[in-house]
């Protein structure tokens, strides 16, 4: 009995090996899913830019009643509304009265803010829960019902016509929305941080200053950003409290452009083109911490 031994080689080709087939990650995007996905946000960016593109646009319109008929801009392009706006007004003013308003707002705001969330995150003392929900309960009240109180108020207290009155007005308007992010952000610094500057030493406020705000430098930046706008674009208050025109913020100085019977929309699109750039450069100043503190708030480590 004899047995047939086959040759490997005889046997045939051996079948090549296929390469892997990619797995695609949980959560993972899908050729069609992310030109989807950056195809709109190319669309959503494209409607946030129309308007300040158009403004511009309308502000190289040398005529007041060129908005009427944007198609002729293109043909009279001009700066001039940008001259006669920095020349022939009280631009300069504006600027000077809204960059104090704003920066004392954001300086102070961002102080009490942060001591008050601070706290909260920190401490537990009698309605210490309440605290913060009364800072958003003083956002329920329409201004038109605060204007007279409050002018009642400075009145008394001859702040009339200070920025001190615009100041206390615009804190009250934006430190309870910056306590509560910032109280977000502090509870995502661990607590082990206060209780090791306590055995180095420290006092609470050594603490605070010294250990916790250095770390807490997205969120304040978010907080001092909000503040920052708030200040900026104010009406109501700062047409009411300001009665000395040299006084004028941004906000009220573009409503001298606005007469009983007519609007002066190319110097009013200069003027906002202009007041569109402090707070650009205020952006560009916090915008590295932006993002991380608008996001970190909102989980707890």
């Amino acid at each position: 009995m004899s047995t047939t031994t086959l040759d490997k080689t005889e046997a045939g080709p051996t079948p090549t090996a296929q390469p892997p087939r990619r797995v695609r990650r949980r959560g993972e995007r899908g050729p069609l899913g992310a030109a989807l996905l950056h195809g709109g946000l190319a669309v959503a960016s494209l409607i946030a830019l129309a308007p300040v593109a158009w403004l511009i646009f309308l502000s190289l319109g040398p005529e007041k009643d060129d908005y009427l008929h944007p198609g002729k801009i293109l043909g009279k392009l001009s700066f001039s509304n940008y001259g006669f706006v920095l020349q022939h007004t009280g631009f300069f003013d504006w600027f000077k009265s809204t960059m104090i308003v704003a920066l004392g707002t954001t300086l102070i705001g961002v102080l009490v803010a942060a001591t008050t969330g601070y706290a909260v995150s920190r401490m537990r003392f009698p309605g210490y829960k309440q605290l913060m929900w009364v800072l958003l309960l003083t956002q329920a009240f329409p201004i038109a019902i605060l204007i007279v109180p409050m002018y009642e108020i400075f009145s008394r207290l001859d702040l009339i016509d200070t920025y001190w009155a615009l100041i206390i007005i615009n804190c009250t308007t934006a430190v309870p929305y910056s306590a509560w992010l910032l109280k977000g952000y502090f509870d995502t610094i661990p607590f082990e941080i206060d209780e090791a500057g306590r055995v180095d030493g420290l006092t609470p406020f050594g603490t605070f200053f010294r250990l916790i705000l250095p770390l807490a430098r997205p969120g304040l930046a978010v907080a001092a950003f909000y503040n920052f706008i708030t200040a900026v674009g104010e009406v109501a208050f700062a047409t009411t409290f300001m009665l000395d025109d040299s006084k004028y913020t941004f906000a009220v100085g573009l409503q001298t452009f606005v007469s009983e019977h007519d609007a002066q929309w190319n110097y009013m699109a200069a003027t906002a083109v202009l007041i569109a750039i402090p707070v650009s450069v205020f952006f560009y100043l916090v915008q590295k911490n932006l993002v991380t503190g608008l996001t970190a708030g909102g989980t707890k480590g």
